[in-house]
């Protein structure tokens, strides 16, 4: 799929428009603080339904406003019909659409796709396909891990079936499990909450664990790429006691089920339950000949920023195979943190690895990298798109 019209109404600085986006994308230029992150964002925000900066949905209404719109039409990859490129009837080409509204009094939030309410966000989320690159992507190896977690959970939930749910009830579980423990209940009123707990739970777990095993050697791989040919490798520390290298779900199960027990004195002291995948932590091993570094804890500003791009493209591939489609790629003036080594390398791994729909935002037009005499131009001034 594609993004073929985008229309935005009373969302964040943006001026209220509806844009005819080209087949192969579009270049986005303008001064820092026009508002070039912010259209992203409103793409992004109909893959996710939510801020990827984290903030609350209250905080993306412009000043003034009651609420925000914003609304897409997606198309096939190609064209059909026999049609010039270039001469392709938005409009009319929409296969399917996708929009949402939230109005700030009350919070409500009411998404549509193909024109239809969805009753959960959950059937509604990864319509588009997009994947997004930002200069704050090397918080994803920088920041705790909690950062890490949520990375993995928005993928999974994603492009996994069955993920959200288990996620979802394991939260559910886990809450009201900490709650008896909070309260000082009896013992047998906390073991009550076990079960609701270890089956999603290791569901969750599992999910992770074989995702990171089976993108190991391609995160080696981009990793050694972008860097120039510095090894690394991805590593997935479980929550509960032992290793990750599970044969399948039901052992996992039984590792968090052991854990729980061996853990029980420090659940009364703590007041909540301290293992489980709520622990979860995604590691990155900058390797040489004779050691290997946590880059988190000691790697350079450029070893992290790479660890990090190794991820993004990881999320590329996994849409890919998981959706059967080109990801849309929003690169928020991604260049632009990189020495000119890396940048440049970067710059060839996503011209041949992901060859579809890209929109790039950059300051100047000398700045501008990925596909610039492909992509056509739009200018961005005080949120006012100019094409």
């Amino acid at each position: 799929m594609r993004l073929s019209r985008l229309g935005v109404v009373g969302f964040r600085n943006l001026r209220d428009a509806t844009m005819a986006v080209p087949l192969e994308g579009v270049a986005i230029l303008g001064a820092n603080a026009q508002g070039k992150t912010n259209l992203l964002e409103a793409i992004h925000y109909l893959e996710i339904f939510r801020s990827f900066r984290g903030v609350p949905d209250r905080q993306l209404v412009r000043f003034g406003e009651e609420g925000f719109r914003v609304s897409a039409d997606l198309a096939p990859e190609t064209p059909t019909g026999g049609e010039e490129e270039g001469t392709h009837d938005h409009g009319e080409a929409a296969k399917d659409s996708v929009a949402v509204v939230f109005r700030r009094d009350g919070g409500s939030k009411r998404v549509t796709l193909g024109g239809q309410p969805v009753e959960r966000l959950a059937d509604a989320i990864g319509s588009v396909g997009s994947v997004l690159f930002t200069p704050d992507d090397v918080r994803l190896v920088s920041d705790g891990p909690a950062e890490r977690r949520r990375y993995l959970d928005i993928l999974l939930s994603l492009n996994v079936s069955g993920y959200l749910d288990a996620l979802q009830r394991f939260r559910h579980g886990l809450s009201q499990r900490n709650s008896a423990l909070r309260e000082g209940r009896p013992e047998r009123e906390v073991r009550i909450w076990d079960e609701a707990i270890i089956g999603p739970g290791a569901q969750v777990m599992w999910t992770r664990a074989v995702w990171i095993r089976d993108r190991a050697q391609a995160f080696r791989s981009y990793y050694r790429e972008i860097s120039g040919g510095e090894s690394a490798r991805i590593h997935y520390a479980p929550g509960i006691s032992g290793t990750a290298e599970w044969a399948d779900r039901s052992a996992a199960a039984e590792d968090f089920r052991r854990s729980l027990r061996r853990t029980a004195d420090r659940e009364r002291s703590t007041g909540a339950t301290v293992v489980g995948p709520q622990r979860d932590e995604l590691r990155f091993f900058a390797e040489s000949p004779h050691r290997s570094r946590d880059v988190r804890a000691y790697g350079s500003g450029g070893e992290r920023r790479t660890a990090a791009l190794a991820l993004r493209l990881l999320e590329a591939d996994t849409v890919r195979v998981g959706r059967g489609t080109e990801p849309i790629l929003l690169l928020d003036d991604v260049f632009g943190e990189l020495d000119e080594g890396r940048a440049g390398r970067v710059l060839e791994l996503l011209e041949r690895s992901v060859p579809g729909q890209v929109l790039i935002t950059a300051p100047r037009e000398s700045d501008l990298r990925l596909r610039r005499e492909v992509l056509p131009r739009w200018f961005l001034r005080d949120g006012e798109v100019t094409v």
